[in-house]
């Protein structure tokens, strides 16, 4: 059986991954692809349960090399149970967010050693990557005022703008040159986002095919 292809979708708060999540799906189902749709960190009922201590807002500061840990820890439980069988099935997997929100968040905006996420990725990962890393890229402030809108804030969203300027710029810099990176400028309107998703998605279906 043919293996499924990998899509992530990832981006600072406030690009509209929800929204745009809900567009890849439906063209999935259009095309006729089969397809599982999950997160990270989450994915399992034990990375759901990491996520929910991930994101928590508290008054205890987090140790970064802990929080590190605990990513891992919920996408090694994800890829085992989710991820690769699905893969091995021959189906599609759409994932909000994977280890590139790892290097953004952790390697850019708490400026941890990459060369540790690294040696992680390696050890969680093997030789597995996305097929397609989907980027919706927006400036910080106009993503951070959409974010702020929608109500209370996790314990991400409570970071200050130069924490986001530097997640920003860590997944800018890890999308120059790479072929499976596709930047879309999520600043647009709706229809155009949308557009050059479509775009996107129908080159890896022909890589597929």
């Amino acid at each position: 059986m043919k293996r499924g292809k990998f899509i992530t979708v990832e981006g600072t708060e406030g690009v509209g991954k929800t929204t745009n999540i809900a567009f890849i799906r439906s063209w999935l189902e259009q095309q006729q692809i089969p397809y599982i749709a999950t997160r990270e960190p989450g994915g399992t009922p034990l990375a759901e349960q990491l996520r929910g201590l991930l994101l928590q807002p508290r008054v205890e500061t987090v140790n970064p090399l802990a929080e590190l840990l605990m990513v891992f820890a919920a996408r090694a439980q994800h890829l085992a149970e989710v991820i690769v069988p699905a893969l091995e099935q021959g189906n599609w997997v759409l994932c909000d967010r994977f280890t590139d929100a790892t290097y953004a968040y952790q390697g850019g905006g708490r400026q941890m050693d990459v060369a540790a996420i690294a040696t992680l990725e390696n050890l969680v990962q093997g030789e597995l990557r996305p097929d397609a890393v989907l980027l919706l890229d927006i400036p910080v402030q106009l993503g951070l005022e959409r974010a702020r809108g929608r109500g209370d804030l996790d314990r991400f969203e409570q970071e200050d703008i130069a924490f986001f300027e530097r997640v920003r710029n860590a997944y800018l810099a890890r999308a120059k040159g790479n072929a499976h990176y596709h930047v879309i400028d999520a600043s647009q309107p709706l229809e155009s986002v949308q557009k050059d998703l479509a775009a996107s998605l129908h080159q890896l279906q022909r890589e597929y095919a």
